[in-house]
């Protein structure tokens, strides 16, 4: 694999490790409002995990390094003094980063993408942090083999931005991301069980009713936290499908 860290390629480097935008599971209407029609109709059994309400990041995991970014920006890299202090992101993630260095990713660049979150992490933050703790839950990892980096390194800014939001990355099954996260230490976003597509609710009110089956957060990170969650992420066993719910979207819609 050529150098990737190098200036003229961090743009595109941050550009191709994004995390690409998850669907609403009813469309989104005027005014934020959701319609009656699905986005995700889904075709195989629906594993469902806490939407953990923080902020997105991420671990490029690079045969030259580590770096550490937000969800738009890369913040800093194994190896830098100097880091951008935002939301928290590098000084909770910062031992992992270490951790992962030391392990050998030579023929791909893995991302490991997280929800960091808890004190001081946006509006949410009392319901899962009553004091001064911050606290990350990995929710997936994404593999990109090294003569795709190569090739689309290559390849104008538009390019990238456009093949990463229509499904170009690659990523970890369900199981996988379970392997991976025991491996490194990563503790997993809070898994809230396994329906069958053929129960799993179509319609408006189905959904917000069972959405508000979840409405306690499991990632609260001492007793005292208020403990309210932001909705649920459902995804099938090899990530094909994916789409989130979130309360304020349904109460929006439906009222409470």
């Amino acid at each position: 694999m050529k150098p990737l860290l190098t200036l003229a390629n961090l743009s595109r480097l941050n550009s191709l490790t994004k995390y690409p935008s998850i669907p609403t599971y009813h469309a989104l209407g005027d005014k934020g409002r959701l319609t009656p029609e699905v986005n995700v109709a889904f075709t195989s059994d629906v594993h469902v995990t806490e939407k953990v309400d923080g902020t997105n990041a991420r671990l490029v995991c690079t045969p030259e390094g580590v770096l550490i970014g937000s969800r738009e920006d890369l913040l800093w890299a194994t190896g830098d003094l100097i880091h951008n202090p935002a939301l928290g992101i590098v000084d909770t993630l910062r031992d992992f980063a270490h951790q992962l260095r030391d392990h050998s990713f030579t023929e791909a660049v893995v991302v490991f993408y997280g929800e960091v979150y808890g004190h001081g992490v946006g509006a949410a933050a009392k319901q899962y942090a009553s004091q001064g703790t911050r606290g990350f839950r990995l929710f997936d990892v994404c593999l990109l083999k090294a003569d795709l980096v190569s090739d689309m390194l290559a390849r104008p800014a538009e390019q990238i931005s456009a093949w990463r939001e229509h499904s170009g990355q690659t990523f970890a099954s369900v199981s996988a991301c379970d392997a991976l996260a025991a491996r490194f230490g990563f503790a997993r976003v809070p898994m809230s069980g396994v329906y069958s597509c053929d129960v799993w609710p179509r319609g408006l009110t189905d959904a917000r009713d069972f959405l508000n089956g979840f409405a306690e957060s499991k990632a609260r990170l001492d007793g005292a936290a208020l403990g309210k969650a932001e909705g649920i992420v459902a995804r099938t066993a090899d990530r094909s499908q994916i789409a989130k719910l979130r309360f304020e979207d349904y109460q929006r819609t439906l009222g409470r």
